[in-house]
């Protein structure tokens, strides 16, 4: 019986996972569920899985739910902060953590998963954008497991040999292509992104995501963020990262050899394919999924990504060949934007403006603690709120 804490219970993430959960409650039981303020939908989700903990984002969101679960006599613990976050990621009655809060507050949590030898199946992308040689070091001086949740690098995951060792060229590695869909603007005239809205932002075609994910694929940040990933998840440089857009989001990912061969990974849109896949590997259990039928698709598309278009794709390469602290700056100032541009506070093409400008005015650094990636995020975060206040003025 696999004891599993899922950190960021009530995401789209969090919600697949139990859902994969509950078609195998032999083989898995949860320990523990963590919410930031959705407090009803955690109640709910702590009144059918039984975990042992809970954790909120605050005094009063866990005094709320207290009131909750004492209504239907549960003896979950209920506790709260980033603390009591680390606590359950780091406790030695779970043997695996789902990392699927969204943002930098992932960070602490999910390192503290790392450093206890946990199996974690990432799906925060900061722990990697933010401090990626710290989280790997930290992965392998503790002899953590980690596996990647995101659909495209849980494909890689899958497209690559398991005798793979992280270096460039390992085991006839020519390149790593990650697909991505374009988002919702893909074939929109450039010069009207200027007028988006969040809700036209926020309607991805193929995924179903949260708003702030989903204004990253918008923009193609959240590609941008995937290159970072797979830099450290691979070992692969910048120059052996390409990104193909393929609008059916058929193919997750792939991998190019020396010998000429592409594999992929092919699939449905849904999350709880890699979060099987994760959960259950090296095996393979069922995820609720349909089978692919490829007859019913017919075409498959590629193109090559338009940096006009997509500038914070070009961002982010840029960042990752900076290195330091330059992706902590990148991903700090995107989210202080995109949360802007969600209030409707600034403009959609603002938000690569906003980054650009945090990225090209503040110094990078060697990322050699954690305080220090943190040190930056918080002078990142101050940059870009200027920023935006200027541009709301």
């Amino acid at each position: 019986m696999q004891r599993i804490t899922i950190l960021g219970a009530t995401g789209s993430i969090g919600v697949s996972t139990l859902d994969v959960l509950a078609r195998h409650p032999d083989k898995y039981q949860v320990y523990a569920l963590s919410a930031h303020a959705k407090v009803e939908e955690l109640a709910e989700q702590c009144a059918r899985f039984r975990p042992a903990r809970a954790v909120v984002g605050s005094a009063d969101a866990a005094a709320r739910l207290t009131a909750l679960l004492r209504e239907r006599d549960l003896g979950t613990q209920v506790e709260y902060g980033e603390a009591a976050l680390c606590s359950i990621a780091a406790s030695a009655e779970t043997d695996t953590v789902m990392a699927a809060i969204v943002g930098a507050a992932g960070l602490a949590p999910t390192l503290a998963a790392a450093r206890a030898g946990k199996k974690i199946l990432l799906a925060n992308k900061e722990a990697l954008v933010m401090s990626g040689q710290l989280f790997m070091d930290a992965v392998h001086e503790h002899g953590a497991t980690l596996l990647p949740i995101d659909s495209e690098h849980n494909a890689i995951f899958q497209s690559l040999p398991q005798s793979y060792a992280r270096q460039p060229g390992a085991a006839g590695v020519a390149k790593i292509l990650l697909t991505a869909s374009g988002g919702p603007f893909l074939n929109r005239a450039v010069e009207t992104l200027e007028h988006v809205t969040p809700d036209e932002a926020c309607k991805h075609p193929n995924w179903v995501m949260g708003r702030k994910i989903s204004v990253d694929s918008a923009t193609m940040m959240n590609k941008g963020l995937e290159v970072i990933e797979a830099h450290w998840l691979f070992g692969a440089p910048a120059a052996l990262i390409e990104v193909v857009i393929h609008p059916q989001s058929v193919i997750h990912s792939m991998v190019s050899y020396v010998d000429g061969s592409v594999i992929a990974e092919l699939g449905n849109p849904d999350m709880r394919t890699p979060i099987a896949n994760a959960l259950a590997f090296p095996e393979r259990i069922e995820s609720g999924v349909a089978q692919l039928d490829l007859t019913s698709i017919g075409t498959l598309q590629f193109h090559k990504p338009d940096f006009a278009r997509f500038p914070c794709l070009a961002l982010a390469f840029e960042s990752l060949e900076a290195g330091g602290t330059a992706p902590a700056l990148l991903n700090a100032a995107n989210e202080v934007a995109v949360q802007a541009f969600l209030e409707r506070r600034i403009g959609f093409r603002d938000i690569d403006r906003v980054i650009a400008r945090v990225m090209h005015e503040n110094d990078h650094h060697a990322a050699t603690s954690i305080d220090a990636v943190l040190a930056c995020d918080a002078r990142a975060r101050a940059a870009a709120g200027s920023i935006v206040a200027g541009l709301a003025r």
